[in-house]
């Protein structure tokens, strides 16, 4: 019911009205901007399920929400404050039930979103610590109806119209929440992970993934193994010699093509809070770091046909072949099959643009390489410029919406470079993506040839 007051709200109000109603408002005007801000903060002070959903608008509604409302909803912050213990103790030991007692859990969180927050306990048998992942009581049953009343405050205030096309959408932003607090889904898809990463050292960097404690998982707690560890933006890893922060770079940027060349399962929140780095001897040159993987709420199972078309993109790109790359955005949905040269051809510079820190040494922007002919991430701004070109993309007429599955794809590389970026690391991608590339051709040969 909030929700829906605070939707009707803006729905009345004039304001609103005249923004979006009246050709001598521009949606993009200080008025519009302030009615969005005005917006996001009702969302914000609805807390909870509110606040993720306003983030998951923020960060693919650009295909279908006015620019100053994806603005707005980009400051809502992800970093709540946590529930008091008092008010989720009985909750978490009618969860765990007996189990509970062979706890001691320390009853300050240590961190809090939108959906959870995180607890330290000792098994009270073997003084080992644990984390404890506890999701905000009766969160399961809230999210539809909260997902309705965002979608019907969106729809009241004139921000969005009703139409198949939203309903796909939302459909899909609601399936991909769903998931997110589904932790028998994410115990499984952790354990998998950890199967797969196991042995991987490229770089000189091992990948750790957190191992679960299933005795204390339920299925509205996940208990895993507790790692300290660095992010990627603390000053002690800025401190680290370019070699090792090449290297941790070349290790999240391999990870991604695991995932998508190999696996199939891409982990598609690569916000920087869910990796940590665990270093060796900081004023060492060379040194076996890890990088740790913490959270797999979001990771995509992606149909064959959508990653064929995915991989087909990214190897036709490094091809710089325009007519396999506009095959491979329409199997993707990106692009109608009748579009015309002109959007042919800009959908296919947007996407040799994106992928440039992969293109052969000879064919990197000069402005962007160091002494030595390495692309360097932090310098080169590639996600502002591409930030650019997408919207000019976005506004042409011969824009389709993307599915889904291509937008969270498109956040997860968004991510992943950077994060590099952040690292200020320095080197060339080529060889790495033709390697994953020349693999999955071979394999898709031998498939064709039986």
């Amino acid at each position: 019911m909030a929700g829906l007051r605070a939707g009707g709200a803006l729905a009345v109000d004039s304001a609103v009205s005249r923004v979006m109603g009246r050709s001598d408002d521009d949606p993009q005007s200080d008025f519009a901007r302030r009615e969005a801000q005005r917006f996001a903060a009702e969302l914000g002070r609805l807390k909870g399920t509110y606040v993720k959903i306003g983030q998951m608008l923020a960060l693919f509604g650009e295909h279908f929400l006015p620019p100053v409302l994806v603005e707005a909803l980009r400051n809502l912050s992800d970093q709540t404050e946590p529930l008091h213990w008092d008010a989720l103790e009985s909750f978490v030991r009618d969860s765990l039930g007996e189990r509970f007692d062979e706890l001691e859990i320390d009853p300050e969180a240590i961190a809090a979103a939108s959906l959870a927050q995180v607890h330290l306990a000792k098994i009270s048998a073997s003084g080992e610590w644990i984390c404890l992942k506890i999701q905000y009581p009766g969160l399961g049953a809230m999210i539809d109806s909260d997902f309705d009343a965002v979608v019907k405050m969106l729809v009241l205030a004139r921000w969005v119209k009703s139409g198949r096309d939203l309903d796909n959408w939302m459909q899909s932003l609601r399936s991909h929440l769903h998931n997110e607090i589904d932790y028998q889904r994410e115990a499984a898809l952790t354990e998998q992970m950890a199967g797969l990463v196991a042995g991987l050292e490229p770089a000189g960097v091992n990948y750790h993934v957190p191992e679960l404690h299933r005795r204390y998982c339920t299925g509205d707690i996940l208990a895993m193994e507790f790692i300290e560890g660095y992010p990627v933006v603390d000053p002690d890893v800025a401190a680290l010699s370019q070699e090792r922060r090449n290297a941790l770079g070349k290790a999240m940027l391999e990870l991604f093509f695991y995932e998508l060349y190999d696996w199939g399962l891409l982990q598609t929140d690569p916000n920087f809070g869910n990796y940590l780095l665990r270093l060796d001897d900081r004023r060492k040159r060379s040194a076996h770091d890890e990088l740790a993987l913490l959270d797999f709420g979001s990771v995509l199972d992606c149909s064959e046909e959508f990653l064929y078309h995915l991989r087909e993109t990214i190897a036709a790109s490094q091809q710089r072949d325009v007519p396999r790359i506009i095959a491979g955005l329409v199997g993707l949905g990106c692009l109608q099959p009748d579009v015309s040269e002109e959007g042919r051809q800009m959908f296919a510079d947007f996407c040799l643009h994106l992928l440039e820190p992969l293109r052969p040494a000879d064919q990197l922007p000069p402005e962007y390489l160091n002494d030595k002919g390495e692309y360097c991430w932090g310098r080169s701004r590639l996600m502002r410029r591409a930030g650019k070109q997408a919207a000019a993309s976005a506004a042409s007429r011969h824009f389709t919406p993307p599915s889904r599955d291509f937008a969270l794809i498109a956040r997860k590389l968004t991510g992943v470079f950077n994060f590099i970026a952040a690292l200020d690391a320095q080197f060339n991608a080529c060889d790495m993506i033709e390697a994953h590339v020349a693999a999955w051709q071979e394999r898709e040969h031998r498939g064709k040839a039986r």
